[in-house]
This record gives C-alpha cells, structure tokens and sequence, in this order.
C-alpha cells in the first residue's frame, strides 16, 4: 500500500531520467547531454536497477500510480532498456492495475517498431516534444524534425497507445497572435485527449539566455506575453481541451496522473542522473536530488547502490511553501486544510480576502482556494502573498 504517513495523500510515482539526447536545443535547461562514441546501454540500465533498489528501501510498501520516462530523450533507448527498469519497478514495488507510465519521445526518434516495442514493455502514454508545426520555428528552436515528420510521429503514436500528448511552444521571439491563432487550432485539431503548451522562457545557461541578453533576441512584452495566454486559453476551451493546470490541457479523465501527483503534492522517487525525489520518510518529507553527470552518476551508483548528491528534510514551513507552488497551478486549486496540517499554521484570511477583491483568487464550494485565470498570468505574486 501506499506511504499511511497522515503528511501524505496516498499518492506516489516515479520519476526515471533518461540524460542523452542527439542535440542540445537553445531553449533548454534541462539535464541533457550529447553524448557521442560507444555506449553500453545495457551496463548503464543495470545502474538505474540498483537505484530503484535503494530508494525502494528508504520507501517501502508504496503503489505505484504513475511512471515517468523523462529526459533527455528516452525515445533513444531500446525498448527492451525501458522493459528491465519497468521489472524492476514492479520488482520493489506494487504497481496499481491501471497505473500510467508514460514515456517522453521526440518525433526524430520516433520509428514504429521502437513505438510498438515500447507498448509491448508496457508504456501506455507518450508524450511527444513537436514544439512547433512550423518549419521554420522548428529550426530556430534547434529541432531536428520536420513540420511532416513531427505529424507523422503524434498519429503513429495515436495508433499505438491508448492516450498520448505532444508539447508546442508559444510566444517565440517574431511570432505574431494570428500566427500563434492558426498554428494552435492545427495543433487543436491533431491532439486528442491532452496537450501541454508552454509559453517560451529564457533560462540561464542556456543559447538563448545568452543571445537575449547580448540583445539579439527580442522577446514578447507583458502586455503581449499576456495577450497570448488569455488566446490560448479561449481556443483550448472551445475545442474542448481546457486547461487544468496553467500549461496544460486535457478532456476530462485524460489529465496526466504523473504531473498530479506532483501538483497535488504526493510523493515521488526520482531517479537517475539530475533526477529530484520527495519521500516521506519516519514523517519527515525528504527532497532529494542526483548526481547530474551522466557517467558521474554510474561511478556513484556502483560505488554505493544510488547517485544522491542532496538529501534534504524540509521544515512544515518549506512543505507549505511547495504545496501552495505546485498546487495553485491546477484549476482544482488547494485544500486549504492540508496547507494548515502541514505547515502548522493557517493561510492568512486578510490575504485570501485581499486577493479575492482584485480577483485574482477565488473559494470554491468544497472550500478550495483557486487562482482565476486573471490571476494565472501573476501566478508567482499570488503564491508570494498567500505563503506570506
């Protein structure tokens, strides 16, 4: 059974990072290499084998609701990689009947016999990384698919799972609303049940965190930025695909388990290189985090059974401050009661009400607190004033 710790919700995953990819995109912080020369994968995977064993010490007895092949691109590895660390899973832990297990592929790495090798494994979701159904965007965001390409992979991917997703992105730099208008109603029209649209933002260490500001990338202005997220939000709707969470957008019931679990605050074990966990252990919520080097990882592993660089116990304030983060992005809002059971103290009402007056929040009927969507675009003011 899942962790009875009265901290938790009953809800856990797990999170596997999958580091290498072909290219490294501009836009992009996440932990990725490039990795070129001999590999052996199958050497590597007996190392993603004895973290799951670690961490499935420090939290035994979990369900496992949700599994999440993220990366990097884990549409690089052979479907039989994604088998074993799938047994292994099941291996040390219980995985729910129904649990989602979702992999991450870029159209470029997409083939049918590594799809339906992924389905035999048991992947039962893909989430695809389009990014654009424009050639030319597709080229300045550093992919390496075609507008053609990128099509072909979503409806091979529709064929072969029961639900997937693919990601664009918006409010690139020259990118106009009409633009963005008739490239969502395609995407629109294409999607089935989920598809998570992010807004570009500039990251630190990345190409396009030094071309901007060297000042040769001009990006949107609030005003803009804000111009199209209110679009985004009436064409997803009237297609039918609302937003749940302030990226994403599902048909009711095709929401992603996995991204819930941590919006609603569950736990998770990640594991990997760069993967970060949270486990409730003897009631004290641990955040953790892995080694980021992708063959540093493998030398610690097998050095000590796990590549953990950080193990921190988060104060009741600092649990707090995470729920309200990840909580207020979903349109089901927070229980304000288990802010207070784990932070130890109330949402001060003077605020709520405060808030409430310029519109930026609202209490629905089962008593949770929700951002509006005038209020989604300030997001990060609003958490700000509620956890102060």
């Amino acid at each position: 059974m899942s962790s009875p710790d009265p901290r938790g919700n009953g809800l856990f995953g797990v999170y596997v990072h999958w580091p290498f990819c072909a290219a490294k995109c501009p836009y992009c912080d996440f932990n990725s290499h490039v990795h070129r020369g001999a590999f052996d994968e199958a050497a590597y995977v007996e190392s993603y084998k004895q973290e799951i064993a670690y961490f499935a010490r420090q939290a035994p007895g979990r369900t496992v609701q949700s599994i999440f092949f993220g990366g990097g691109t884990p549409s690089l590895m052979d479907p039989r990689s994604v088998a074993q660390i799938l047994d292994t899973i099941g291996q040390h832990w219980n995985i729910a009947p129904k649990a989602e297990i979702t992999l991450e592929a870029n159209p470029t790495s997409v083939e049918a016999d590594r799809f339906r090798g992924y389905r035999a494994a048991g992947v039962n979701r893909v989430s695809l990384g389009v990014q654009s159904l424009r050639d030319g965007p597709l080229a300045e965001l550093g992919r390496r698919h075609s507008v053609e390409e990128a099509i072909g992979a979503v409806r091979l991917a529709q064929s072969i799972f029961p639900r997937s997703s693919f990601d664009l992105i918006y409010a690139r730099p020259k990118q106009s609303l009409s633009d963005w208008e008739d490239e969502l109603k395609e995407a629109l029209w294409l999607a089935q049940g989920h598809i998570s649209l992010y807004q570009l933002t500039i990251e630190m260490g990345t190409r396009y965190f030094d071309l901007w500001n060297a000042g040769k990338l001009k990006m949107p202005d609030e005003d803009l930025s804000a111009d199209f997220y209110e679009l985004t939000q009436d064409l997803t709707r009237d297609a039918g695909l609302p937003a749940y969470e302030i990226s994403n957008h599902a048909r009711p019931g095709q929401e992603s388990i996995h991204n819930l679990i941590y919006w609603r605050y569950g736990e998770y074990a990640g594991i990997g290189p760069g993967a970060h966990g949270r486990l409730l252990i003897d009631g004290r919520r641990h955040a953790t985090a892995i080694e980021k080097l992708p063959f540093d990882w493998q030398k610690k592993v097998s050095a000590r059974g796990h590549g953990m660089t950080t193990d921190d116990i988060l104060t009741w304030e600092e649990e707090g401050d995470e729920l309200l983060v990840m909580g207020l992005r979903l349109r089901e809002g927070i229980d304000p009661a288990r802010f207070a059971t784990l932070s130890g103290r109330k949402i001060d009402p003077r605020q709520i009400d405060e808030l409430k007056r310029i519109g930026f929040v609202e209490t629905l009927s089962n008593g949770h607190i929700r951002v509006t969507e005038k209020g989604w675009p300030v997001l990060d003011a609003v958490v700000a004033d509620l956890a102060a």
